[in-house]
């Protein structure tokens, strides 16, 4: 999958947040093919663009801040452009089709946490939550991505998905948490 570095970003780039893109990308089948501009934003953590000429796509952007880069962000991004071209070209009218991400920050966070475990390095931007979940992410990222799961199965009877999202969120707090596996170390044993 191509991309194509703006000058500003050329400067910025560090070997970390390229190898964090390219990681990023390879999750995201759906870009194959398609040259995709990473530019450099000073604002924002990110933003994501699709660029129509003549009502057809003809390019995509996303902007990423380097400094404290996450795969979440990157991730946020690339689904972003995945939403765009869920719309496909404007010659045509916009379709609703329940397999496609639908348009919105929230559902952008929804799909990007659940797309792979990668994107759970850092808490989502736009999901409403308790500040706890935010604070001790590590501790509660695997079950908001279980949670996201299943948001994204209820979406296709339950129309207020994300509402039951964010409520199953709020509750997560009262819950125990399961304790995260720690890396043990290793014992050798000691002959003389």
């Amino acid at each position: 999958m191509p991309i194509r570095l703006t000058p500003l970003m050329k400067q910025r780039l560090t070997r970390r947040a390229h190898e964090m893109i390219e990681r990023s990308l390879q999750l995201f089948p759906e870009l194959t093919g398609a040259t995709i501009t990473v530019g450099y934003t000073r604002k924002h953590l990110g933003s994501a663009t699709v660029v129509y000429h003549k009502g057809i796509i003809s390019r995509l952007i996303i902007r990423l801040k380097v400094r404290k880069l996450t795969y979440q962000t990157i991730g946020h991004e690339l689904t972003h452009l995945i939403q765009g071209l869920a719309h496909g070209d404007r010659t045509k009218s916009r379709s609703a089709d329940p397999e496609k991400i639908p348009s919105g920050e929230k559902q952008c966070d929804i799909w990007t946490l659940a797309r792979d475990p990668l994107f759970c390095d850092d808490a989502p931007t736009y999901l409403k939550m308790p500040r706890i979940l935010r604070e001790q992410w590590p501790h509660y990222a695997d079950r908001v991505r279980e949670l996201c799961d299943s948001a994204i199965e209820k979406r296709h009877t339950h129309r207020l998905y994300i509402r039951w999202l964010e409520h199953e969120l709020a509750k997560l707090p009262k819950e125990t948490l399961r304790p995260k596996k720690s890396a043990a170390q290793l014992t050798l044993p000691f002959v003389i």
